[in-house]
């Protein structure tokens, strides 16, 4: 289906091939087992994600979702910067939540989550490090509650979203006409979907090469679910897992691609006890390297982060934070009280975001040794009660 500027969907043939072969227009493709789900899997979206401008990170402030006193807000470092900026878009309501992906250039595309009397889902675009902003069309849709939702062709700058339905959709680049690509139960459906018994999708990314490329969660064990569009159909381009994580299904928590360079966060084992690693790969087909295993000690992970680099960083449902630098996982010391979200440095540094109501606190620390420090304090005007 095709959608355009507005709240009225229009039916029209697959903008590509592709869209018909994998599922997006009237595939032919046999249907799944009736056990295999067919939406996005929903995923913490206090993170943060850098870029070209530098990085960005969006957290929830406020208060009581329950009274709509839950608003997302969207902070820059800017590249070169060690302070922080409230960078928030003006005008669009932001209880549901903020998908950030990184855009051609210098620029940064939010996407508004739906809440509320909000059906579709809002997007705007700044070049200037969140100094002025610009919309482009909505998607006609609600986006899947996942950090890496949305994603932009560095080339072109079209559009590619996983919808909360499990359907990924591709846009122009001002967002005015989307098409489906495919949706999650058609690429299940395929020899690279049953291979590793795809469940659920979790992210959209382009390949250095522009192609779409999707990820999600396999039951398959040691499969990591990363697919690349090929032609007129789908091939499995993620690694398998060695070791021990060969016999645990995994899931990929985030996807992010800089340059050359595909990176891909993984989970594998249960929600009760995951174990983290990272991947590498120049184009998802030619190998890939995968850094040593990090076990959370039990619960799942409640926020993740990519940096520059090869780094990340990640929070548990238990409170514990760790840093991926230098090629190895490290714990942190015990994270400042309230941190909802951790932004690693190229060099093994980070900032944790800690959050009280209206205040956002920023904490640093200069290596896994060390100890933490207040960096910085900035104060939100949230305007509580503006959208009960």
């Amino acid at each position: 289906m095709t959608r355009r500027l507005g709240r009225g969907i229009a039916s029209a043939a697959c903008l590509t091939a592709l869209a018909a072969a994998a599922g997006g227009c009237g595939s032919s493709a046999p249907a799944p087992p009736a056990s295999t789900p067919v939406t996005a899997s929903a995923m913490p979206l206090d993170s943060a994600t850098t870029t070209a401008a530098g990085t960005w990170a969006a957290v929830v402030m406020g208060g009581s979702a329950a009274q709509h006193n839950n608003f997302w807000q969207l902070f820059v470092r800017p590249a070169g910067s060690t302070r922080w900026t409230l960078v928030t878009p003006p005008g669009t309501a932001d209880n549901g939540g903020l998908v950030l992906a990184g855009g051609v250039g210098q620029a940064l595309i939010t996407a508004f989550r739906p809440s509320q009397y909000l059906t579709y889902t809002p997007l705007t675009q700044t070049s200037d490090s969140g100094h002025a902003w610009s919309a482009l069309s909505p998607l006609d849709a609600p986006l899947a509650s996942t950090p890496d939702a949305l994603a932009v062709q560095p080339a072109s700058g079209a559009l590619l979203a996983l919808l909360s339905s499990g359907t990924a959709e591709q846009g122009t680049p001002d967002g005015a006409t989307w098409t489906t690509l495919v949706t999650a139960r058609a690429l299940a459906a395929t020899p690279a979907g049953q291979s590793c018994g795809l469940r659920a999708l979790t992210a959209v990314a382009y390949t250095p090469a522009g192609a779409p490329l999707l990820a999600g969660t396999c039951s398959q064990p040691g499969m990591a679910g990363i697919f690349e569009a090929a032609g007129h159909t789908w091939q499995a381009a993620g690694p398998a897992l060695p070791g021990a994580l060969a016999r645990q299904p995994v899931t990929v928590l985030r996807v992010s691609v800089a340059g050359n360079q595909i990176t891909a966060l993984l989970a594998a084992g249960s929600s009760q006890h995951t174990t983290l690693v990272t991947a590498w790969s120049a184009d998802g087909s030619a190998g890939w390297t995968i850094s040593p295993p990090f076990s959370t000690g039990g619960p799942a992970v409640t926020a993740a982060s990519l940096g520059p680099g090869q780094t990340a960083a990640v929070i548990t449902a238990g409170g514990r934070g760790a840093i991926l630098a230098t090629g190895h996982w490290q714990a942190l010391p015990a994270l400042p009280p309230a941190t909802v979200a951790l932004a690693p440095d190229a060099d093994g540094a980070v900032d944790a975001l800690a959050v009280h109501r209206s205040t956002l606190t920023v904490w640093h620390l200069a290596d896994e040794q060390g100890s933490w420090s207040t960096a910085q304090t900035i104060s939100v005007p949230i305007q509580y009660g503006s959208s009960g």
